[in-house]
């Protein structure tokens, strides 16, 4: 199975196929409205529109699963995304990422990646956090919270795993180096 055999909603509850993304570099990320990392919106947005015209296509997937921080409906999602932070990239449906109710794509993704470890002084906050929902949460490839990003490179491969906490710059530059 790859990536391009999935189907997924839209924002708009269309039926979307991840094949008519074939020969794109894809950065894909489950979102929440209301979470403190919710400012990486306006660093996906700067991403994108400087490297859209590259091939880059950021597909984003509201998920209210970590402390309730999308409650919205996905027209409510859409509006504060767009009006707060001017996204243009694709936005989906809300959904599971986790659990017996996740989103098949997002099985695939979590069975072949590896949590990656937090960094930075969110660490401290967001460890304890985690743990409590998930005591071996440091040995499965299960999402910890909002704002994780898979890096797809054109032919369909998983390249790079980053947790909400991982360092801008250098995930730019991964992203960039698959470009």
């Amino acid at each position: 199975m790859s990536i391009y055999d999935f189907t997924v909603k839209a924002q708009d509850g269309t039926d979307v196929s991840l094949a008519d993304y074939k020969g794109k570099v894809l950065l894909i990320v489950n979102t929440a409205t209301g979470c403190g990392f919710t400012p990486q919106y306006s660093e996906l947005q700067d991403l994108y529109e400087a490297h859209q015209k590259d091939g880059l296509e950021i597909l984003d997937f509201p998920c209210n699963q970590f402390a309730n921080q999308a409650p919205g409906t996905d027209d409510e999602i859409h509006t504060f995304c767009t009006g707060r932070f001017g996204i243009t990239f694709p936005q989906f449906s809300k959904i599971d990422v986790n659990g017996e109710n996740a989103d098949p794509l997002y099985q695939w993704l979590t069975r072949n990646t590896k949590f990656e470890g937090f960094e930075g002084p969110a660490k401290l906050m967001l460890a304890p956090i985690v743990k409590k929902m998930d005591k071996d949460y440091k040995n499965n490839g299960n999402i910890k919270w909002n704002f994780t990003k898979f890096l797809i490179d054109r032919d369909g491969n998983i390249t790079a795993r980053f947790e909400p906490t991982a360092d801008w710059k250098k995930a730019v530059a991964k992203i960039e180096e698959v470009l």
